[in-house]
């Protein structure tokens, strides 16, 4: 066992830093809360042939305040950071919890905005194969190519204006047109989003080896740090026992289904699969 002493520094300051941390740590929770939500609705808006008009609204709301809550962690992990970065110079037990604070809720930021993002993208391709099958119905069989060059102009009716006016057409007509509203304003929510992700997906990667035993740390001193808060001014020396834990896996932020410029047209490219991260992060801007 090693005995690990922690001097307790600045306790205003600290006790301010624990509660932005604890404000952040919820409003993550509640993006986590949201995106389950979200995740209900796109199953209801894709049960239905004619979604109603009040389960998209409320899917509008929610996404609307994922949005605003996302932003604020972002801003608020990014300022911990600029925080952190001006008081390296220091080795402090004070300074080491910080950093290991704002590492994880960095982490967890990026795995729940990973997660919505891969239901946004799910939700599209579903969508969109609503819209292909309806055109089937209506004897327009397209290629994926094809639906994508619809979406891309924004205008439906590249593959609609021919269909035949009877009663099954309109419906299916119907349905495409509002498929493809759905697709368009998600596709905005996406770039937004993947925006974000990129700026704190970065922040994580450049943490490097930090993140690889971060969670085992915070383990063993999140205890103390409760402790600390109420010992002011004290040193507070304890007994870390050592814990045998199986090798975890490194930590790398890999962006998720993003865009990738081509010929001045915008296309989905999936960066988990066939291209290594190092490929997205060195095609930033371009």
């Amino acid at each position: 066992a090693d005995d690990v002493e922690i001097a307790i520094e600045n306790t205003g300051f600290m006790d301010e830093f624990f509660s932005e941390i604890e404000e952040t740590r919820q409003n993550i929770e509640k993006i986590a809360e949201n995106v389950e939500g979200a995740k209900k609705l796109y199953s209801i808006i894709l049960s239905a042939p004619i979604p109603e008009q009040k389960t998209k609204d409320d899917l509008e709301q929610l996404t609307a305040e994922i949005k605003k809550i996302a932003n604020s962690v972002r801003n608020k992990l990014k300022s911990m950071e600029r925080s952190i970065e001006q008081d390296e110079v220091q080795s402090s037990a004070d300074l080491r919890i910080r950093k290991s604070q704002h590492s994880v809720l960095s982490r967890k930021f990026v795995d729940v905005m990973t997660k919505y993002n891969e239901a946004q993208v799910d939700f599209r391709e579903r969508s969109k194969g609503r819209i292909q099958r309806q055109l089937e119905i209506t004897g327009k069989n397209t290629t994926d190519e094809e639906l994508e060059e619809m979406l891309e102009s924004g205008n439906p009716s590249i593959f609609t204006s021919g269909i035949m006016d009877s009663q099954i057409s309109k419906q299916a007509l119907s349905e495409i047109e509002g498929r493809h509203k759905d697709i368009v304003q998600l596709e905005s929510s996406i770039k937004e989003l993947h925006d974000m992700f990129v700026d704190i997906a970065m922040l994580v990667e450049n943490q490097g080896g930090v993140l690889d035993n971060i969670e085992l740390n915070m383990m063993h001193t999140v205890d103390h740090v409760e402790k600390a808060r109420d010992e002011t001014k004290k040193a507070l020396v304890y007994k870390k026992k050592a814990h045998k834990v199986s090798p975890q896996a490194p930590i790398c932020a890999q962006p998720p289904p993003c865009w990738e410029r081509t010929n001045g047209s915008q296309r989905y490219y999936d960066f988990h699969g066939s291209k290594p991260p190092e490929y997205f992060f060195e095609h930033l801007g371009q």
